[in-house]
């Protein structure tokens, strides 16, 4: 079908969708950025199967104008990462639980909900929001889904580092209701020389849209390791986007435990000399139903910076797994590092990974890989260890694990990296 009569499809689409929210009340300077956006997803419309980034998944339950239901699954284990100090912050469908969330005061963080931020006449959050969503260094890319989150969420975090945090922050979702449509909207802002590790666990709802902007200031750090949520019907679209001064850090990795469709759009700009981003993940998928997009983008735009990207899919059942990344080098980014790889394991012949790794380079003294496989389990090493009395299951496991261990090796704090082992292996075992 031609772009010329796809477009009507998509408005059409958009029209829909649009037709069936409210823009929020009371969003102060946010207001602005919010009828941009909205014009944003009026011109482009919401995401066909036949564009070019959504061409290995529909995005049909994401866009359809009311919410798939969810049924809710028991969950007897513990909190994630519930032996590491950290500031807990609760949203139950999307919606902030001041009761259920822990004091927002935190040495060398200021902490505010969106919705107290945009009341606020003057506000650092006002040069965020929105702003690094729209930006669009690779220009071939629309990302309707983002501005409709600009455009529509009314809810959120706004969290900015003025130093070295004291201690994480942990976002909490927790899926309460069956027919729940969430978008959520968080801002953050890591100052000059500041160091930030934020966390996110859980299901969120039956249907979740999260965008999270973050800016890190020369020298700063930020950390960031999200689980999505185990055992659940959820279909979920997050979106990351990033701008990374001089000599700063972005790392993010990402664990993803079954679900329905789940799509993670992650876009990196690095924008100053000597900035550093690792952006990582691994989803372990069981089911026909299972559907796992990692789709990045990577803009090189200052000399001396690396990024990394390390992705893998562990699938079986009739599973699904996509990876897309690009990176793009601009021109004068010289002295560039860029390295990309992504990898699954295929349990089944039933299941399939689907990749489309790019590069795009416009200097000539850069150093950029990617690199994609797919495999089966190497049998030589499961008879090594059945040969041991291993059985085959538990065998399988370790192998399973040992695939997915350069991934989680992305992860810088040992504590946060042992107990996402500790669940993949709990998890694992109960799907033998």
């Amino acid at each position: 079908m031609s772009a010329t009569k796809l477009q009507p499809l998509k408005v059409e689409a958009a029209e829909a969708r649009l037709a069936a929210l409210t823009l929020p009340e009371g969003a102060g300077w946010a207001t602005e950025a919010r009828k941009a956006a909205l014009s944003r997803v009026a011109a482009m419309g919401l995401p066909h199967r036949r564009d070019e980034y959504w061409k290995y998944t529909d995005p049909a339950s994401l866009v359809a104008a009311e919410a798939p239901k969810a049924a809710l699954f028991h969950n007897d284990e513990g909190p994630l990462f519930d032996a590491i100090d950290r500031v807990k912050i609760v949203f139950v469908d999307g919606v902030f639980d001041a009761a259920a969330s822990d004091d927002l005061t935190l040495t060398g963080v200021e902490i505010e909900r969106l919705s107290d931020a945009c009341t606020k006449d003057i506000h650092w959050a006002k040069d965020i929001y929105g702003v690094l969503e729209a930006r669009n260094a690779q220009s071939k890319v629309d990302r309707p889904l983002a501005a409709l989150n600009t455009a529509f969420a009314a809810d959120g975090v706004v969290i900015r580092a003025t130093g070295k945090a004291s201690k994480p922050i942990n976002l909490i979702y927790l899926h309460k209701s069956e027919s729940s449509d969430a978008m959520l909207h968080h801002l953050v802002r890591v100052e000059v020389g500041a160091d930030l590790t934020l966390l996110e666990t859980g299901p969120a709802a039956a249907r979740f849209s999260k965008v999270m902007e973050v800016d890190v200031a020369d020298g700063g750090a930020f950390h960031h390791v999200r689980a999505q949520g185990r055992d659940h019907e959820r279909r979920a679209v997050t979106g990351t986007y990033a701008r990374l001064g001089k000599e700063s850090t972005f790392k993010s990795f990402t664990m993803t435990f079954n679900g329905v469709l789940t799509r993670n759009e992650t876009l990196v700009e690095l924008t100053g000399d000597d900035a550093v981003a690792h952006v990582a993940g691994a989803c372990v998928g069981d089911g026909k139903d299972f559907h796992h997009d990692d789709t990045v983008f990577v803009t090189h735009d200052a000399v001396n910076c690396e990024s990394r990207q390390v992705f893998k899919k562990v699938l079986r059942n009739g599973a699904t797994g996509v990876f897309q990344a690009k990176i793009l080098v601009q021109p004068g980014a010289q002295k560039t590092d860029g390295y990309q790889i992504s990898q699954s394991l295929l349990l089944d012949e039933d299941s399939q990974f689907l990749a489309k790794p790019e590069l795009e380079i416009y200097a000539d003294d850069v150093a950029c890989s990617h690199g994609s496989t797919s495999g089966a389990i190497d049998e030589e090493a499961l008879f090594y260890l059945r040969s041991r009395g291993v059985p085959v299951a538990e065998a399988t496991d370790l192998l399973t694990l040992s695939f997915l261990g350069e991934a989680l090796e992305e992860i810088e704090d040992e504590r946060l990296a042992q107990d996402m082992l500790d669940r993949l292996s709990g998890w694992l075992s109960r799907r033998r």
